[in-house]
């Protein structure tokens, strides 16, 4: 059986580009571990990523629209899986590690919290020290998930989740593709939800911008996935310059219209008042926790164990659990 395992690796000997990252020169886990007979290590850490339970809560995640009605608003998971779509493609293209690239996707968002970036700005403001989503993501990996032992995954995985979005660049293309992939993929189902919504027609996207990334999303994402392809020298992932700049100033535009429009994110400005209160409340009764999290709190501390929490929590459980909190029930003779 182990030679499935060997055999993959050694195609990826053969086949990935000199700059690819393969399995077998992984820097390893936190915790040694017996090989898999089957997978190799990248491949195994993509696995634990679906199967675990912060995965699954993704799918009730706010990406941008809070709480919309239809069933076609991207959630915090249908995001996720464009990522990983997206990079793989980029991945296969250019010869580096599809399994690390997937892995690395599929995990990038697996600490972040209810009600999207409102919900990480509320922990940010509270928690003494600081919340990012990214660093949250790692922690779940680390130290959160399987009853606090965590998924154990490789360092090369961890690196790509850590660095995916600001900051410092991953170590690895594939975590490269990864950050790439991510801001491809929001930008444009971002565009896709807000013409949902009503909020502008893709027409209201500047001409100059269309002209250089396309006309339809299906246009812009092969637009900027080609660049990426045919630009990355070897294991430098970039676009060109022209399609960068537009791709800029689409965001830009996206954050002019969408992402700072005041009736866009009307409903966003209740989302402290719920995180603040949850939180407040679990700091005076820990006992509400989840056994898990209790752990957390012996180990870091009731702050700590609250936030972790809190960040866990779909956007449907948070608002239920205000409610049940603080709002009063009704009278029932």
């Amino acid at each position: 059986m182990e030679k499935i395992r060997v055999l993959t690796e050694n195609r990826e000997k053969e086949f990935l580009s000199p700059y690819a990252t393969l399995s077998t020169e992984s820097v390893g886990r936190e915790r040694k571990e017996e090989k898999c007979e089957l997978r190799t290590d990248f491949q195994r850490d993509r696995d634990r990523v679906i199967h675990c339970k912060a995965f699954r809560r993704l799918k009730h995640k706010t990406q941008v629209f809070l709480s919309p009605e239809s069933d076609h608003y991207r959630t915090r998971l249908t995001h996720t899986l464009e990522v990983a779509q997206i990079a793989r493609t980029i991945a296969r293209a250019l010869r580096f590690n599809e399994d690390l690239t997937e892995a690395i996707a599929l995990a990038h968002d697996l600490g972040h919290t209810p009600f999207g970036h409102a919900g990480e700005r509320a922990l940010n403001s509270i928690y003494p020290g600081g919340f990012t989503h990214f660093a949250q993501s790692v922690r779940v990996c680390r130290v959160i998930e399987k009853g606090g032992k965590g998924l154990n995954l490789t360092h090369e995985v961890l690196d790509g989740i850590m660095h995916h979005t600001r900051g410092e660049w991953p170590h690895t293309p594939e975590g490269k593709i990864v950050r790439f992939s991510d801001r491809i993929a929001y930008i444009n189902h971002d565009i896709d939800d807000a013409i949902t919504a009503g909020v502008f027609s893709e027409e209201s996207i500047p001409l100059e911008i269309r002209e250089v990334l396309g006309f339809k999303k299906s246009e812009r994402i092969n637009t900027l996935v080609k660049s990426l392809v045919e630009n990355t020298e070897k294991d430098d992932v970039k676009m060109d310059e022209r399609t960068l700049n537009a791709y800029e100033n689409l965001h830009n535009f996206m954050y002019d219209t969408v992402y700072l429009n005041p009736v866009v994110k009307f409903e966003e400005t209740k989302v402290d008042g719920i995180v603040n209160g949850i939180y407040d409340y679990l700091l005076k009764n820990p006992d509400k926790l989840d056994d898990e999290y209790n752990i957390i709190r012996e180990r870091e501390g009731i702050e700590r164990a609250a936030v972790d929490y809190i960040s866990g929590m779909t956007d449907h459980f948070a608002v239920t659990m205000y409610s049940d909190i603080y709002i009063p029930k009704e009278w029932k003779v």
